[in-house]
């Protein structure tokens, strides 16, 4: 696709990527088969390949109006369009770069300048968002549907071990996991320290910096990248092993720092060690197999239903690995028809863009009970929290399953 950058975006870092990224559309449209909204609404502008010719048009000088701002917002960023992709364009980063430019273009509507404001302040800021999730827990029945919807009944958290070990990993807690989902992160250090392996957490690591990212705040977005580098520098420099993490969006953004701080002089070369260490829980317990299977036996749940995020297929490109991992340990193992296709979550889309969102999980929920499972199980806490508001089917992440199957 030949382009022909305007001159107010030529010869910069986001004029740059998109031109190379533009260059390499050949307007095929195979990722129209595979992206859900253009799925649900059948208009070429809320599918990859009409996106790409409005970000197009808008790095060329076209005039951005509101209407191409609402087909970006709509889009869900699960880059099923890049696995299907056979040119290899790297949609995710332009529409990125798409979205930077129309929120510095065209004025939203008083109500969503103050919703996107409330969610990027209060989401990322676990001295907020936790006693107001403790808050809702305890109210939780009293709530109308739809906000009872995002506010999971309060776990009984396991313990944490407490074992030193002298193999130790670092674990990013992410920002609203451990007060939603405490258990996610307690289980994976229990497998961890079964393992052999101690879990480490830096206190002072915050969010991974997607909902800033993605709701558009791209200079705090940096600075929530920048603070965790700060955070787990001092552990790296000790030696741990990898970074893990157990929420795969988390993951996908993290895996991102170096070329979101590439031309950070002070913060580059420091990120590029940060995504050479950070590895999915996925990624790294296959290579424990056989120590699993020893340490592990098959208790009431026996048939599970999969569903991989988008952020774990598409994003990391990570697939099969949970699959393998849980039938080596004894479970059954169901994954849905078009398990490629995204549930909805997209992280706060689903606050956004709810009746794309609950339309999407509707149709996955119907898929994955199809399965006939007894639990279904996911890989990030979003993906969890928005299945687990429409079934009555429990809904967990794989790695409490295995932390329940231990038998040391």
């Amino acid at each position: 696709m030949q382009t022909n950058l305007a001159d107010f975006i030529r010869n910069t870092p986001d004029g740059d990527e998109a031109d190379a990224i533009l260059r390499n559309c050949v307007h095929c449209g195979f990722c129209t088969a595979t992206c859900p909204t253009y799925q649900l609404l059948g208009d070429e502008l809320d599918g990859p390949r009409g996106r790409i010719y409005l970000i197009k048009q808008m790095v060329e000088g076209a005039p951005v109006t509101r209407s191409t701002q609402v087909h970006l917002d709509r889009c869900l960023t699960c880059r099923n369009c890049e696995s299907t992709c056979p040119s290899g364009v790297q949609y995710g980063r332009l529409v990125e770069i798409g979205r930077k430019l129309t929120e510095a273009k065209v004025t939203r509507p008083l109500n969503q300048r103050l919703m996107r404001r409330l969610l990027a302040s209060v989401l990322p800021n676990s001295a907020i968002f936790t006693p107001a999730m403790r808050l809702g827990q305890q109210v939780r029945g009293l709530l109308p549907k739809k906000l009872r919807d995002k506010v999971p009944a309060r776990q009984r958290p396991l313990q944490w071990p407490s074992a030193k070990h002298e193999r130790k990993v670092l674990m990013l807690a992410g920002c609203v996991q451990p007060s939603m989902m405490p258990n996610v992160n307690i289980a994976t250090a229990r497998v961890f320290d079964a393992l052999g392996i101690e879990t480490l957490v830096a206190p002072e690591a915050g969010c991974c910096g997607a909902i800033r990212l993605h709701l558009g705040y791209h200079d705090e977005a940096l600075d929530d990248l920048r603070a965790n580098i700060d955070a787990w520098w001092p552990y790296v420099e000790q030696g741990v092993e990898a970074i893990v993490m157990n929420a795969s969006g988390c993951g996908a953004t993290v895996k991102e720092y170096a070329h979101l701080l590439r031309h950070d002089p002070d913060y580059a070369e420091k990120a590029r060690r940060i995504v050479e260490l950070t590895r999915d829980v996925a990624e790294i317990l296959p290579e424990f197999e056989a120590q699993l299977v020893a340490i592990t036996r098959r208790r009431a749940v026996h048939t599970v239903a999969f569903h991989p995020p988008c952020t774990l297929q598409h994003g990391q490109q990570i697939r099969g690995k949970v699959e393998q991992l849980l039938g080596a340990l004894g479970l059954e193992v169901r994954l849905p028809a078009d398990s490629h296709l995204c549930c909805g979550s997209a992280g706060t889309y689903s606050l956004l863009q709810p009746r794309l969102s609950y339309a999407l999980r509707d149709q996955k929920l119907e898929r994955l009970q199809a399965q006939e499972p007894q639990v279904i199980v996911s890989a990030n806490v979003g993906c969890i929290a928005h299945l687990q508001s429409g079934t009555s089917t429990p809904v967990a992440h794989w790695i409490e399953l295995v932390e329940h199957m231990l038998s040391v």
